[in-house]
């Protein structure tokens, strides 16, 4: 009995070692998580998390935000940097 059950076990595992499969977890979009409604254009340090080291506004898919408050989040972030709370290119590319 023993035996059929270590045949088993090998034979579930590839043929490449024992890897597990990926499994993608859904990303939650954090406003909702938060209860936040609005994207708000003063509070830098959260939009800070969705500009990406070039300065250019991470997609959907990169960062998990629903699509109303992806449509927020690049109005707050476009009012930042008009009111030069954001910069408009990363650091390196402005010198």
């Amino acid at each position: 009995m023993s035996d059929d059950r270590a045949r088993s076990r090998r034979s579930s595992t590839s043929a490449s070692g024992s890897r597990r499969k990926f499994i993608a977890r859904r990303k939650v979009c954090s406003f909702c998580a938060d209860k936040i409604r609005i994207a708000d254009y003063k509070d830098i340090k959260r939009l800070q998390r969705y500009i990406s080291d070039r300065g250019k506004i991470l997609p959907r898919r990169r960062t998990g935000t629903c699509a109303r408050h992806q449509r927020g989040l690049t109005v707050a972030i476009k009012r930042a940097r008009h009111l030069a709370l954001l910069p408009f290119a990363a650091a390196h590319t402005r010198n």
